[in-house]
């Protein structure tokens, strides 16, 4: 049976790298086989296939299982069989983004713009709400947006804060330090390819961390408009409290005055995601 042309690899890819994405790519194609089998497939030694097999195992992203017996039984172990786990198959991508679009396009056909908000609020809520009572111990929005950095990190964001600004005095007479506090950044985002059609979820999930924070911020970059990463400010202007949420009774340190000699750096040209 001819098989299918094997997708590009690059060409820094190592001789070896390159044999076994082909190992994993037979046995994506013909399901589960011997290594002798394999190895009669792609013309190379049982010897150099083993090897490659073993490196498979050992990574996670192939499996082994008995082969069935055909006949009598004999001595010896049964053969062995090599299949992909979920993680081998991994390695040639999956279609989930393409699905996603497909559902919350039929969603916006059938039921209208606010459904696809009102999903986009339910997803961020689902995602931030079992973090709420950590974020939202402190009544300073520095403090919160750094817990916030912690519990992103660990639904998959990747997310680091960092202060910015230096008081400074304002012509218009608003007073000092107005440019003073944090940047949330998220430095991945699982669902950027379905937000760059759909930026409701992007919408959704800053008006979230408004209110988790107590303060109102601003998208300053996205990682779905091609930024490197997502950078949120969060202004805690000198001498105007934060607004905690109802419940939190920890005296606000929004008044302090962040490091001095650190200047607000504003990815994408400043301009609002």
């Amino acid at each position: 049976m001819p098989r299918a042309t094997l997708p590009h690899v690059p060409s820094q890819v190592s001789a070896e790298g390159k044999t076994r994405h082909e190992v994993a790519r037979l046995l994506l194609e013909q399901g589960p086989m011997t290594a002798v089998v394999v190895a009669d497939q792609l013309g190379i030694s049982p010897t150099a296939i083993r090897r490659h097999l073993d490196a498979l195992l050992a990574d996670g992203e192939a499996e082994t299982r008995d082969a069935p017996r055909r006949g009598p039984r004999g001595r010896g172990r049964p053969a062995k069989l090599f299949l992909l786990t979920e993680a081998g198959r991994a390695r040639f991508g999956h279609a989930y983004d393409d699905l996603a679009v497909s559902a919350i396009r039929f969603l916006a056909e059938h039921a209208g713009e606010d459904a696809v908000r009102a999903f986009a609020e339910r997803r961020i809520e689902k995602l931030v709400g079992p973090h709420r009572p950590a974020i939202t111990a402190s009544s300073d929005p520095v403090i919160r947006a750094e817990a916030l950095a912690t519990a992103l990190t660990r639904e998959g964001y990747a997310a680091s804060t960092r202060q910015v600004g230096l008081p400074v005095s304002d012509k218009s007479g608003t007073g000092p330090g107005q440019h003073a506090g944090a940047q949330l950044c998220q430095h991945h985002c699982p669902v950027a390819h379905v937000a760059a059609e759909f930026p409701q979820l992007c919408e959704a999930e800053t008006e979230a961390f408004a209110r988790l924070l107590g303060t109102h911020v601003q998208r300053l970059a996205t990682i779905a408009r091609g930024d490197s990463a997502c950078t949120t400010h969060v202004p805690v202007p000198t001498g105007r409290p934060a607004h905690p949420e109802p419940g939190s009774t920890e005296p606000s340190r929004a008044a302090q005055t962040p490091p001095s000699g650190r200047t607000a750096r504003i990815p994408n040209g400043g301009k609002p995601a």
